[in-house]
């Protein structure tokens, strides 16, 4: 006798939702083809690889200190993305956009704020302020949960490091000229660490000001 039950095709919802592996590879797929169909026409849309009228890279000085803010892990509570809402841009000031982080690698756009939004501080504070903030925040915002940081004061940029620096940079479209980069070390002679992070909060969101 021949039995009526249809035998389900292999993509049925029956065979996908009883087989944990086509599921996963299914799911990984459709992930995969969506997240390509978003991302890929980001590098060929012009507003997110040119970079913004009167961006210039980081001096020998502010790109020491960008490593320095990364080597801490300031980007842990710190984002550098000003979203185009109105609570944030009368706060922050103009929101971000992406030809401002063409010399970025990695950029620091992020979403986690224990403290303020820093893509604007450039300028906001004098050089003292950010110096005696660094050192001890709790002198200037007393309810600050920031952790200090006193030794970067006495942590002097190693010079040799800062030339190869801006030669990798250089390979992945960042537009040093041989001059900057033979004076990259010469630039940073003397200089703390404290004096690098301060020269890179200095510069940030300048550009669109």
């Amino acid at each position: 006798m021949a039995s009526n039950t249809k035998n389900p095709g292999f993509f049925s919802h029956e065979k996908i939702e009883t087989n944990n592996l086509l599921m996963i590879v299914l799911i990984v797929l459709v992930v995969a083809v969506g997240g390509i169909v978003e991302i890929v026409p980001l590098f060929f849309q012009r507003s997110t690889t040119q970079p913004a009228e009167g961006l210039k890279p980081y001096t020998a000085l502010q790109l020491a200190g960008r490593d320095v803010y990364l080597r801490e892990g300031c980007y842990n509570c710190h984002s550098q993305m000003i979203r185009p809402f109105r609570a944030e841009t009368l706060r922050y000031g103009h929101f971000s956009t992406a030809g401002e982080f063409v010399y970025d690698h990695p950029f620091q756009w992020g979403s986690k704020r224990t403290g303020p939004d820093l893509h604007r501080v450039g300028g906001k504070y004098s050089d003292d302020w950010h110096r005696i903030h660094l050192i001890n925040p709790r002198d200037l915002v007393p309810e600050s949960n920031m952790p200090a940081y006193p030794w970067l004061e006495k942590a002097k940029v190693d010079p040799a490091d800062m030339a190869p620096k801006l030669r990798a940079l250089r390979t992945v479209g960042v537009p040093y000229t041989d001059a900057e980069i033979a004076e990259a070390g010469a630039a940073v002679k003397d200089k703390t660490e404290l004096d690098a992070l301060v020269a890179y909060l200095q510069v940030l969101g300048t550009t669109l000001k």
